[in-house]
């Protein structure tokens, strides 16, 4: 009975403990999804392109051209099929890449940059002022503003981070000034910069321009803007007028992960006790006396005639005063035996007669204390 109450008791302490544990990992989840991933993952990884990653120029309409432009990557087209300036017979402009007009790879790479487009636009960010430039510097991260101007120079700093990234998002229009700029420092990448525009993208004279812009209808470069990136729109047109596009490379660096030092336990060398062995001492030997010899003189032994008397001057043995037996003879005596067992016996007898009493002692009722005329007045 007390080893299945043991059972019970072991039983209902497992189903204590398991439902403690179930309603901790319950809070655990129900807080977590309150308070959400920070904003600063949002820019943790960069926004992959996928099969447009290796053209200068995506359209949706048209491609248009004017001026020695140069596109130092590949030239797509989907679903329109126009392309003007571009590797004509006395065009001005040339394509150091593929060109892919309304066919397969086209329609892939526009549905990449579909999908490209739809992750910047889904980060979450920092609102900042619509004048990005005049001189303002931005470290990795996601920032938006309803339109994005772009004056002077704006600096972006990858604080040593080659794997930084940046995103910019315009919730209108992006437009750049004459002769603004962007500049990288810090180990930046022009790969690692991303350029979301909701409606079209305007860069304006002798711009120099790094990222890529992800315009959701057009793009217009004007005479002498360069771009260290990619112009890619995904429905309506892009225009060019003298420009140089150049897809950048970009060096992906593996996070550096730290080794802590291997250190390697010394190992123990077991030396030998010495033993110091103290110098001998050399006793002086002491030289013996020898006692000088004493010389007795021993009396010549007496004759008698054995058992003589008083008169005859024999030597009686120890025994009995006159016979001289005795000694172990006693022992075998018949008559000394038969003593020595009567005196056991009375010894035992004592022995068990006390032993008796003790214990009558111990087990007297109450009354065996009281005295013989108290007993008699019971009677």
């Amino acid at each position: 009975m007390a080893i299945l109450i043991g059972l019970a008791r072991a039983g209902a302490a497992r189903r204590w403990l398991v439902g403690g544990l179930v309603s901790a990992v319950a809070a655990f989840t129900i807080f977590a999804g309150f308070t959400g991933a920070p904003s600063a993952s949002a820019s943790s990884h960069t926004v992959g392109l996928g099969t447009a990653g290796s053209y200068a120029v995506l359209a949706g309409s048209t491609i248009t051209n004017t001026g020695p432009s140069v596109l130092n990557g590949d030239l797509g087209l989907s679903p329109g099929t126009s392309v003007v300036g571009f590797d004509e017979p006395g065009g001005p402009g040339i394509v150091n890449g593929d060109q892919n007009i309304a066919n397969g790879a086209a329609l892939n790479a526009k549905g990449a940059l579909d999908t490209a487009y739809t992750d910047a636009a889904g980060r979450s960010g920092t609102s900042v002022p619509s004048e990005v430039g005049a001189g303002k510097t931005f470290t990795a991260g996601v920032y938006n503003a309803p339109v994005m101007q772009l004056t002077g120079e704006v600096t972006l700093d990858a604080e040593g981070n080659p794997n930084a990234v940046f995103i910019f998002q315009a919730g209108s229009t992006l437009t750049t000034a004459t002769d603004s700029s962007v500049t990288l420092i810090g180990g930046a990448q022009a790969c690692n910069v991303f350029w979301q525009v909701s409606s079209s993208a305007t860069l304006g004279t002798r711009t120099r321009f790094q990222g890529t812009i992800l315009a959701s209808e057009s793009a217009t470069l004007t005479t002498g803007a360069t771009v260290v990136g990619r112009v890619l729109a995904k429905t309506s047109a892009v225009t060019f007028d003298t420009n140089t596009i150049t897809v950048p490379s970009c060096n992906v660096v593996p996070p550096t992960t730290t080794t802590a030092p291997t250190t390697t336990a010394p190992t123990p060398t077991r030396t030998p006790p010495t033993t110091t062995t103290a110098p001998s001492t050399t006793t002086p030997t002491t030289p013996s006396t020898t006692p000088p010899t004493t010389t007795s003189t021993t009396a010549p032994p007496s004759t008698a005639a054995p058992g003589g008397g008083p008169g005859g001057g024999g030597v009686i043995p120890g025994g009995h005063p006159q016979t001289g037996a005795g000694g172990a003879a006693r022992l075998t005596d018949p008559a000394n035996g038969l003593l020595v067992a009567l005196g056991v016996m009375a010894l035992v007898a004592a022995g068990a007669s006390t032993s008796q009493a003790l214990r009558r002692r111990n087990v007297m009722p109450a009354w065996s204390g009281m005295s013989g005329s108290e007993l008699g007045e019971d009677e």
